[in-house]
């Protein structure tokens, strides 16, 4: 009895169609019932209002049977495919149909980086195939290492880690399980996902192979496959001819240098790529560069031997998605155009088919805020990238999370999945079991970003709103309207002074320089 009521609950949306059926019902009933009771039809009209009312009733029943057992499919759905994103209910019937086998026949995409970038579109497109693959930088060498990584003698996982995690059914869990460190007893200070890892590279023999074969055993969608195993460390040259040789220093080297980074170098330079990164990259129906960090998480992975050559070879739909910011010591004042040429210039060219950009609609405030940190909205020279033969398209992919401009995962996904719908369309496989799936899930997904779209510009009107208001307050301020002249002869006064003093330190230092000469 309480599994029938269950039926019954808002969150079913089953009421609205046993609904439909009874007014069906009602009215066909309705229209049976006047031809037994009448006699004779006198007029046209009693014969159009008995025909109307049998006729609506009966589609009405026809109409409600259809949906309530569509939503009833769907209802199974929801409660059994675990390829559904948590909290997501909006579920399309096609999706019955998704059974594993076709999931796994999903477009091959490979998506190349680190850092928060990548796990950004890995999070996103794991809703749609199986088959994606992130080739994740390695660079944490020079670090300070931790204890864990110095008691197993590890390579540096924290990116692989990181993007495990973007990849796992359930995040959260997952980010617990991995980064959880032991407070007590003789595994104190060492963390649970350095454990795993150094156990699973002993079971398997291989690093690459242990962390495939954890895609299965810890239930990830997709695989994961570092760049290199090789050390690697990423350098930078300087236009001053400065030589950074670690990481972590490029950023305050260019700031404290003023000098713009001339390249990017990995050292070895013969670094050669990770068992099964460039089969990965040859399979590929689409392969994503970026976003991220320019030269610390993007280039690099394309210096190593041959990954470069294998993605200009690759008959796959190469796609860059553009940083919304820049960052301070590494692209500061850059356009996409400066971004795209970066890459060229370390990687060649032939290696971007396609951009996407954002629509640059940002809540004022947290762009202020990133305007102090040295940071500002990349530009979007379009022009120059078009007269590059890279074809553009504008999306709405930026969100706000902890206070930070980040690329939305849903959004940036639905972008890529949007161009691999229009390939399939373009060579007429519209139904291609590939191309139902993804347009399905494309669609549903589409409904969500809209409602996201429309809450960020009204956050964004209010913002303006709010801003406006202030400096009307500040216009017509009674003390700033009555005491402008003052304020204004003070701040002169002031600025006079300053001045003054600067011009009679320099004298005095000038006057000591003689002094010291004779």
């Amino acid at each position: 009895m309480k599994g029938f009521f269950k039926w019954f609950k808002q969150s079913t949306k089953m009421k609205r169609w046993i609904f439909v059926i009874l007014i069906g019902i009602i009215l066909a009933c309705y229209g049976i019932c006047e031809i037994m009771v009448t006699k004779e039809l006198n007029s046209i009209l009693e014969v159009v209002k008995i025909i109307v009312s049998f006729t609506i009733g009966f589609t009405l029943i026809i109409v409600g049977l259809v949906y309530s057992q569509k939503r009833v499919l769907e209802l199974l759905i929801e409660d059994t495919d675990t390829r559904l994103s948590s909290g997501n209910k909006d579920v399309n019937v096609k999706s019955l149909i998704f059974n594993k086998d076709v999931y796994e026949q999903g477009p091959n995409i490979v998506a190349i980086g680190g850092g928060s970038g990548l796990n950004t579109v890995l999070k996103g497109l794991k809703n749609y195939t199986k088959n994606v693959t992130g080739i994740v930088t390695v660079s944490d060498y020079g670090k300070i290492i931790s204890n864990s990584r110095k008691e197993l003698n590890l390579l540096p996982l924290d990116d692989i880690k990181d993007s495990m995690i973007s990849l796992a059914y359930d995040e959260e869990v997952m980010e617990k399980l991995l980064n959880y460190e032991f407070k007590s007893g003789k595994l104190k200070e060492l963390n649970f996902g350095d454990i795993y890892f150094s156990a699973m590279k002993e079971v398997c023999g291989d690093f690459t192979k242990s962390i495939e074969t954890s895609s299965n055993i810890l239930n990830i969608t997709g695989k994961l496959l570092p760049v290199t195993l090789d050390e690697m460390k990423i350098c930078a040259e300087l236009d001053d001819g400065t030589i950074i040789e670690e990481k972590e220093k490029i950023s305050t080297a260019v700031y404290d240098k003023v000098s713009k980074i001339s390249r990017i170098f990995i050292n070895p330079t013969n670094c050669r790529p990770a068992p099964g990164v460039i089969e990965a990259i040859e399979n590929a129906d689409v392969i994503i560069i970026g976003p991220g960090s320019l030269y610390t998480n993007v280039i690099p992975n394309l210096l190593v031997k041959n990954v470069s050559k294998a993605i200009k070879d690759s008959k796959a739909t190469k796609i860059y998605i553009s940083n919304i910011m820049t960052e301070l010591g590494q692209t500061d004042n850059y356009s996409i155009m400066d971004h795209i040429n970066a890459i060229y210039e370390h990687a060649g060219h032939e290696i971007i088919d396609y951009c996407i950009y954002d629509t640059g609609e940002i809540i004022p405030e947290f762009i202020k805020k990133y305007n102090k940190k040295g940071s500002d909205l990349v530009e979007q020279d379009i022009s120059k990238v078009k007269a590059k033969g890279i074809k553009v398209l504008q999306r709405n992919l930026s969100s706000i999370v902890d206070d930070n401009i980040r690329h939305d995962a849903d959004a940036v996904a639905a972008s890529i999945i949007d161009l691999i719908c229009d390939d399939l369309k373009f060579k007429d496989k519209q139904n291609n079991p590939q191309f139902v799936m993804l347009n399905s899930r494309l669609k549903d997904k589409k409904k969500t970003n809209k409602t996201k779209i429309k809450e960020k510009k009204n956050i964004i009107k209010n913002a303006e709103k709010e801003q406006k208001r202030k400096n009307n307050k500040r216009k017509t301020s009674k003390f700033s309207s009555k005491y402008k002249d003052r304020i204004e002869s003070i701040q002169t006064s002031d600025e006079k002074r300053l001045q003054n003093i600067k011009e009679q330190e320099e004298k005095e230092k000038f006057l000591n320089e003689i002094k010291k000469e004779k």
